[in-house]
């Protein structure tokens, strides 16, 4: 007998969420089909069949929270002896007339070849999954409207009240019209679990660890803004232009930054007694999906140019929010930012994603009058949070640090200098 354990899918997961069983007990199966949809803190994952043969025994159920090492499923690989003895045949006979008919139980066509129907993966939150039971609603049924065809709260009820018409034939059964009213100024649970557990507990784990200090400033983004401008343009031959994120930028200019003050892109080893200064920078985009906030990483960012980490960066985003990162795109970061300016932010202190040693976030980005050379001029001025780690750095350093990059984004020129 083969035992499907939940194995780590991904860095630091100790646990993960049963969303749904893609197979039932007796169902034949080959080798990588997969079994079971779980979800971490990190990562919604299929688990797939190290072999060939039949599903004995599903051992957790859809909704459970199981940890690493942990038997979901057993299969009985094909070809070897069946680790049971065969049952008289008279009770074989008894069990056959013990089952009930289509006609006893009153199913209709339909309802049969919902059942019977190939099942299709479906992406929803698990408290998305805990409305649809307690409406005795078939969630692979309903058409999802999210990111990626995820189903929603939203489509639930409007399934429930006939506003979505379900993906199986319909047969000429007349059934009772039934009216679900969706409850009024309840009082809700939202499962404390998954992905949002995780992140309190890596959240925790952090703040406790890490002496947090957070450094602000103001940078002029006016001549970024206008190179920007300049690259989306169209070039007089009538060639397209480049639309180029302004985060890309401002991982450049880190990037720059870092290679100044590795210090910055470091980890702390407390047990060996060291500040290891890791020799490549590897990028974290701290980005807001539905099931709560998730890091994806771009690698070696210091030997790619800033349209090729503008590009990396919207498939990484793009993955995040649509639940389709692997965990190879997670692992690996050493140093994170957070871009909140487009949300209304004018300032935060974010906790740093252990073990870094420091966050730069981007907040709002606003007009106000400068004055330079003596003169009151407009300029697109954004702020800047610098959190790092006390223990590894002092606050001179994550001033300096954050001067040098101040010094790329305000003089675009310079970094595309250091690029030759």
């Amino acid at each position: 007998m083969i035992e499907v354990k939940l194995h780590d899918i991904g860095e630091g997961i100790t646990e993960g969420e049963i969303t749904h069983f893609h197979v039932s007990p007796g169902d034949v199966v080959k080798i990588d089909q997969p079994l079971v949809e779980v979800q971490t803190d990190k990562v919604t994952a299929e688990l797939p069949s190290p072999v060939a043969g039949t599903v004995k025994e599903i051992k957790a159920s859809e909704g459970e929270v199981v940890t690493v090492g942990t038997t979901i499923i057993l299969i009985e690989k094909e070809g070897s002896v069946p680790t049971q003895d065969k049952q008289p045949e008279e009770t074989v006979l008894e069990k056959k007339k013990e089952t009930p008919s289509i006609a006893q139980t009153g199913r209709s066509t339909s309802a049969v070849q919902s059942m019977t129907r190939l099942t299709r993966r479906v992406l929803a939150a698990p408290y998305t999954r805990k409305i649809a039971r307690e409406n005795n609603v078939d969630i692979e049924e309903v058409n999802g409207s999210g990111p990626g065809g995820r189903v929603t709260e939203e489509d639930i009820y409007r399934f429930i009240n006939g506003g979505q018409q379900a993906e199986t034939h319909q047969e000429e059964v007349e059934t009772p019209e039934v009216t679900v009213m969706k409850p009024a100024a309840e009082a809700k649970e939202i499962p404390f679990k998954g992905r949002r557990k995780q992140i309190a507990q890596k959240m925790t784990q952090s703040l406790y660890t890490i002496p947090h200090v957070s450094h602000f400033d103001e940078v002029d983004l006016t001549n970024l803004l206008d190179l920007k401008k300049s690259l989306k343009a169209a070039d007089p031959d009538g060639s397209k232009g480049m639309n180029v994120s302004l985060a890309a930028f401002f991982v450049k200019a880190l990037q720059l930054a870092l290679r100044d003050y590795p210090i910055f892109n470091a980890k702390l080893d407390e047990e060996n007694e060291v500040i290891r200064l890791e020799g490549e920078v590897n990028m974290g985009i701290a980005t807001d999906a539905d099931d709560g906030l998730i890091v994806p990483v771009v690698k070696n960012v210091e030997q790619k140019s800033i349209s090729t980490i503008n590009r990396e960066m919207k498939e990484l985003i793009n993955k995040a929010k649509t639940n389709k990162l692997k965990p190879s795109e997670m692992k690996g970061g050493t140093f994170t930012i957070s871009n909140v300016g487009p949300l209304g932010s004018t300032g935060a202190t974010p906790i740093i994603n252990h073990p870094e040693v420091g966050l730069m976030a981007f907040h709002k980005t606003k007009k106000m009058p400068v004055v330079i050379h003596d003169e009151i001029v407009v300029r697109s001025i954004m702020n800047v949070s610098m959190t790092f780690d006390h223990r590894v750095a002092d606050g001179a350093t994550a001033v300096a640090f954050t001067n040098r990059f101040m010094h790329y984004i305000e003089n675009p020129a310079a970094m595309t200098l250091e690029l030759i």
